[in-house]
């Protein structure tokens, strides 16, 4: 193979708009595993963007790939997992794959199968493409994949009003955005030598707590809620990614509002069992996700790019308080979601 594994994957800088201009090639973000895939012959290596083997926690892949890919191939792509009802992917689904148990990958496999996107040829039988351009890479792809039910090419533009369209009416479907790749461009592993635009919505969200940063220093984070019709407050999130001078200044802030702070408060059952009102961690089952409550009160208006059952997925940003807004009105009714489309419908727009 002229190329061996691990490879890192060529990432994206965030911009705030889709690139004008010509010479651009945009493709769907999708919203799952960035997987670089290595065939040669019956041997079929997933390597995630962290370096890690993802094989074992997706085998119904294996075969699919040997019957789409070409002999010997490196083909860059996302593993993703489409929602029972076939409207949208299911990250949470896709996350519930990574487990040490065999038995639960098996069955998993079975109820919820992943497919694998593919968006980037790197190399075929013994000729690296790293070096080659874009436009020539995305037609090398599509003439080496035979497509089937679990193995597809994402769909992909040069004309700018079409990806502007995608960018809007086809979240849905699992869009995360769109990805913008310079047709002339090389393969660049490790660098940001793409552009990506995700989508950003705000919210007003209830303050319920906070944890102190990991450096012991500060407010590391905000708990952020929000009420459902019955009046119950829902963990969404936390806002993070503070300088060190803005962690100091929250500390000083919140730490007046611990006092009294779980007479009334909505989640005070968990923090007084030192437990964790958030659902847990989805990247690390160990994690300590105690808080630290305050008195119910403070509104902020965050930043947010899509929500996930009851969940923001991503980061969320912090944009100021709102001393206008009592945490009671801060509801989900508020929240502009994508309406679902079907994720097979989009791919067949190619």
């Amino acid at each position: 193979m002229p190329i061996q594994p691990p490879i890192e994957p060529m990432l994206a800088k965030l911009a705030r708009s889709i690139p004008d201009g010509d010479g651009w090639l945009f493709e769907p973000k999708w919203d799952g595993f960035r997987c670089i895939v290595f065939r040669d012959g019956d041997d079929v290596e997933l390597i995630s963007r962290k370096l890690r083997p993802l094989g074992r926690y997706f085998p119904e892949l294996l075969d699919p790939l040997r019957q789409a890919l070409p002999t010997r191939c490196v083909v860059d792509g996302e593993i993703v997992v489409a929602d029972a009802a076939g409207h949208g992917l299911d990250f949470d689904a896709l996350l519930q794959r990574i487990h040490p148990a065999e038995s639960r990958i098996t069955r998993l496999a079975d109820e919820t199968p992943a497919a694998f996107v593919a968006f980037d040829l790197l190399a075929i039988d013994e000729r690296s493409l790293l070096d080659d351009a874009m436009v020539d890479r995305r037609a090398g792809l599509v003439g080496a994949i035979e497509q089937n039910d679990v193995v597809r090419v994402t769909p992909a533009t040069t004309d700018r009003a079409v990806a502007e369209d995608w960018f809007h009416r086809f979240e849905g479907a699992g869009l995360d955005g769109i990805i913008a790749k310079p047709l002339t461009g090389v393969y660049e592993p490790g660098r940001r030598a793409l552009v990506k635009v995700k989508h950003q919505r705000t919210a007003d969200c209830a303050v319920a707590g906070y944890r102190i940063h990991k450096d012991g220093n500060g407010v590391g984070s905000l708990l952020l809620g929000l009420f459902d019709a019955d009046g119950d407050m829902h963990s969404v999130g936390v806002a993070s990614s503070f300088s060190a001078t803005r962690r100091s200044e929250l500390l000083a802030e919140l730490e007046p509002r611990t006092r009294d702070a779980l007479e009334g408060h909505p989640w005070r059952s968990w923090a007084e069992h030192d437990g964790d009102a958030t659902g847990g961690s989805r990247w690390n089952a160990g994690k300590d996700l105690s808080f630290v409550p305050i008195r119910m009160g403070l509104v902020a208006e965050v930043s947010f790019g899509q929500l996930e059952g009851r969940r923001f997925r991503h980061g969320v940003g912090f944009l100021r308080w709102r001393p206008d807004r009592a945490p009671e009105s801060c509801t989900y009714d508020q929240l502009d979601v994508a309406d679902p489309v079907s994720f097979h419908d989009f791919l067949n727009r190619q």
